[in-house]
């Protein structure tokens, strides 16, 4: 069932032509792949070779993310025809796929799952009511009125534990939990799977992930579609499962062929780029200049207008709620590192302090741990989604993702901190009581740590979303001038002979450095000059953000802010013998 309507096979008619029309849309698409990704190695180069801060972060990068705790359990299905409840097994696997077994045995043996889906794109609902309403909305009969016909078995028989995963595109998924303890494990275990597949692109530091991205945007933007969303593949509820698995299978088999070309075309790129990048770097900023000058009245004139009035808001809603989310991980973490001092000075023995510290080290992946701290970041949902609409910007859900990804790598990164430095200051020499004065110690320089890791990763992040709330915006405002003003300065770059400089990306670079200089001055408003200029010094989008106007500016490039790398392993906490080691 896909949005409550019954799917079925495509004919041969049907499957040549969604064939046709993805093969079309790939043969539009992957040119501008391409470009992208030649942008993003001159990039990377261009980052290479600018003037580098020092890399800001204190904590020491947890190696363990991304992940989620594997959770298993019986439950029972709606599946087969008719629809039946019939009990399965289901496991949720650590990289977010969901798979169902008919028992637990043939889990445990190693049988084929009767079905698994990954939960990319999912909801989870736990309220029939609300899941039917949808169903309601999801599927008008063909005089425009609603029929829930194909709900029948929910409305017979009333679920009291439900589990629906519902997807825009794919066949719906109907659980139920025997109690209201077990519901709720899962709804947290299944939400932090959703989260963990809808972010991967987001969550790279890789070249060709941002290259993706950025295609992706381009794309929609030739096709008239300015501002993001959450849907990947469109919006219409009313697309049928085979449809879209048809769809899928054709772009993911497309794509995959693409990736050995990705890989010999990005060799070929450093290759070519690379000793050319000083003049590349030159053209750029010479053609940015006059561009500069170009668009900056009527580039002002927008700004005054909508973003001027929305952007202070908009910066204080999606500051506050970052806040409120890291806030509540930096309690959780002072009470982890004081339950362990509790047990410490208690006298445990060495097998409930091997207990402690193994759940200590897991916190980030405790999803009804970490609940509080999602908690924070979803409440602002409703109220970030009426802020930002009315700029078409419908990707709510990515900010609160964000937000609650930002809080897990900061939980693990400093669990990991903790635990690296509580195993250089504890010696076998120490007692219990100078041992846990120690974990104080280390307990207050993590926390500062953090705080001085969290305020960094607050800043860069809201300026990055102010950036995708509002760039699309201002650009779609300024298309109609683009198309006849940008011809006049294509020459310069088109001489160039790289497909990494293109006109359309220099132009986007000084719109996207004008904005980001008004977000910010928005930004230090709202955290304080003093507190926010050292982020704003190393978090530039690229090193030509800043380009002048003049000629004087043209070898002024600027920082590149770098990802931490990562930190040391974690090795065992050591403790004094007295009571026990927690060493084996």
């Amino acid at each position: 069932m896909m949005g409550g309507r019954p799917s079925s096979p495509l004919d041969k008619r049907q499957q040549q032509h969604v064939t046709d029309r993805v093969d079309a849309l790939l043969r539009s698409f992957l040119p501008c792949y391409r470009g992208q990704l030649a942008a993003s190695v001159l990039r990377q180069v261009a980052c290479e070779l600018s003037p580098q801060e020092p890399a800001g972060c204190q904590l020491l990068r947890s190696k363990k993310l991304p992940r989620v705790r594997e959770h298993r359990g019986p439950l029972v299905h709606l599946r087969g025809h008719p629809p039946q409840w019939q009990p399965v097994f289901c496991v949720l696997r650590g990289d977010g796929r969901l798979e169902w077994f008919s028992h637990r045995e043939e889990y445990e043996d190693g049988g084929r799952p009767l079905g698994s889906t990954a939960l990319t794109g999912y909801t989870v609902l736990t309220c029939q009511r609300e899941y039917l309403r949808l169903l309601d909305t999801l599927c008008p009969d063909a005089s425009g009125a609603h029929t829930q016909e194909e709900a029948d078995p929910l409305l017979e028989m009333p679920v009291g534990c439900p589990l629906f995963l519902q997807h825009p595109f794919r066949r719906h998924l109907c659980f139920s939990a025997a109690t209201r303890e077990a519901q709720r494990a899962w709804r947290l275990a299944l939400q932090g799977g959703i989260r963990l597949r809808g972010t991967v692109l987001q969550r790279s530091q890789a070249p060709a992930a941002w290259a993706f991205l950025e295609a992706v945007r381009l794309y929609r933007q030739h096709q008239g579609h300015f501002g993001d969303d959450d849907v990947t593949l469109g919006s219409d509820a009313e697309l049928l499962d085979a449809v879209h698995a048809a769809v899928l299978a054709r772009a993911s088999a497309g794509l995959r062929a693409f990736q050995p070309e990705k890989d010999e075309l990005l060799a070929a790129l450093e290759r070519t780029i690379r000793p050319d990048v000083d003049q590349m770097l030159r053209l750029r900023a010479r053609v940015a200049g006059r561009l500069r000058a170009e668009v900056q009245g009527p580039l002002e004139s927008c700004l005054r207008g909508k973003v001027a009035v929305q952007l202070p808001r908009i910066t204080r809603t999606l500051v506050s709620t970052v806040e409120a989310a890291l806030v509540a991980v930096q309690t959780l973490l002072a009470r982890g590192v004081d339950r362990l001092s509790r047990h410490l000075r208690g006298s445990s023995s060495g097998a409930q302090l091997r207990k402690e510290v193994y759940a200590f080290g897991e916190m980030p992946w405790d999803p009804e741990l970490m609940q509080i701290c999602y908690q924070e970041a979803e409440q602002s949902r409703g109220c970030l989604g009426r802020l930002v609409a009315p700029f078409g910007f419908l990707g709510t859900q990515s900010l609160v993702f964000g937000a609650q990804d930002l809080a897990q790598q900061l939980m693990a990164d400093a669990v990991a901190t903790f635990l690296q430095l509580a195993d250089q200051c504890l010696t076998t020499a120490l007692d219990c009581d100078q041992a846990a004065r120690q974990l104080e110690k280390v307990r207050a320089r993590v926390l500062k740590k953090f705080r001085s890791d969290s305020g960094s990763a607050r800043r860069r992040r809201v300026r990055g979303w102010l950036l995708g709330i509002f760039l699309p915006f201002v650009l779609s405002q300024l298309e109609q001038r683009r198309r006849v003003e940008l011809p006049a300065f294509e020459a310069d770059v088109l001489a160039m002979g790289s497909p990494a400089l293109t006109i359309e990306g220099i132009y986007e670079d000084v719109i996207r450095g004008v904005l980001s200089q008004r977000i910010d001055g928005e930004l230090k408003k709202a955290l304080g000059a003093a507190d926010v200029s050292s982020t704003l010094d190393g978090c530039s989008e690229a090193p030509w953000d800043q380009v002048g106007a003049d000629e004087e500016t043209e070898a002024q490039r600027g920082t590149c802010s770098r990802q931490p790398g990562p930190g040391a392993e974690v090795q065992p906490l050591c403790l004094p013998p007295a009571p026990e080691t927690f060493r084996s």
